[in-house]
């Protein structure tokens, strides 16, 4: 058995691919890399064939109509087969000495018949503009070099979170949460991380700098612009993590954990609103109304937390333009803080 299956969902990505593919096979015949070509209208599925021909072990090739990166995420879980399950944009890449170091302590867990669920490491935001770096890491979070579970997790605070870059799931136990990610939706990653999240109870955090997340071009998701345009698929995002648990649910989970799963509510939130309140229109105030009354019909006492007793309770009574400015200079903050673009 393969130790990681890696996806890489790919649209239009022939002028980059190649280096996150490329830093893939580093890993060598204990890893599969499943490409999956999204509609592409450039090069990107002559250069997946081409990866596949000269590793026919080690890669695997879908090609697939648009659907958008959670449907690629989505095809890489029916077809992977590794033990671990990690998702690789095709503009990002791994670091090869931490790629190394994960591989060497997965195979020490398997070795003495340890169960891990989940592995978390660092991942760094590399930016074009200037070739500067932020890294994001969980050193104060968390225990190093021992696996734990949920209880010996640290709170999280404001915008410091557990994104795609730094989770590596146990295969098994993100199908047997069924998470199905939604088409042509953008930020579904946080869904992607949060669903799975109550059916890895080993935890064990590696603290290297594996995943280099790359800042810079025009048409990323996390362009300012872009995620004001796209705030109903913010909307689409919240919704589904509000509606995968109950908040009895979450409050019955190991204390580290329900923290964590309430962090991530509260930020997604914040996010959301930031967004659509950052333009003013009928359509906006609509659709953040809609959102709010479905969380309240699908579980009343979350809604009251997330309305009364969470990060975005000031912003909710806030007149509509006020609440645009406030949310715009908080999201200028955090892109001064790590350079987002």
């Amino acid at each position: 058995m393969k130790i990681i299956s890696f996806t890489v969902p790919c649209y239009n990505s022939q002028a980059y691919m190649r280096k996150c593919v490329d830093s893939l096979l580093v890993g060598g015949d204990d890893v599969e890399i499943i490409i999956v070509n999204d509609g592409s209208k450039d090069d990107t599925i002559k250069i997946a064939n081409e990866y596949a021909e000269r590793y026919p072990d080690i890669v695997k090739v879908v090609d697939k109509e648009n659907g958008g990166h959670g449907s690629g995420i989505n095809e890489g879980l029916k077809l992977a087969s590794g033990r671990y399950f990690k998702v690789v944009d095709s503009d990002d890449w791994l670091d090869k000495d931490a790629l190394e170091q994960l591989i060497a302590v997965m195979k020490k867990h398997i070795e003495e018949n340890a169960d891990v669920d989940l592995y978390i490491t660092n991942f760094v935001y590399d930016h074009a503009a200037d070739n500067t770096k932020y890294v994001s890491g969980y050193t104060k979070k968390m225990p190093q070099g021992q696996i734990f579970g949920w209880d010996k997790v640290k709170k999280f605070h404001y915008s410091h979170m557990l994104l795609m870059h730094s989770v590596v799931f146990k295969l098994d136990k993100v199908k047997e949460c069924g998470i199905v990610l939604p088409e042509h939706t953008f930020y579904e990653d946080n869904y992607f991380v949060y669903r799975p999240l109550p059916f890895m109870r080993n935890v064990y955090y590696l603290n290297v700098d594996l995943y280099h997340y790359y800042i810079g071009r025009a048409d990323q998701s996390v362009n300012r612009k872009n995620l004001v345009k796209r705030y109903d698929q913010q909307i689409r995002v919240m919704l589904l993590m509000a509606d995968a648990y109950k908040w009895s649910e979450i409050k019955s989970l190991p204390k580290g954990l329900k923290n964590y799963m309430w962090h991530a509510l509260q930020a997604v939130m914040m996010n959301t609103l930031f967004f659509t309140c950052a333009e003013s229109s009928k359509e906006r105030k609509t659709a953040l109304k809609e959102m709010w009354r479905h969380i309240k019909k699908n579980d009343r006492k979350l809604y009251n937390k997330l309305r009364t007793r969470s990060y975005a309770t000031a912003v909710n009574y806030l007149p509509w333009r006020l609440r645009g400015f406030i949310t715009t200079v908080g999201y200028n903050i955090l892109c001064k803080r790590v350079k987002l673009g």
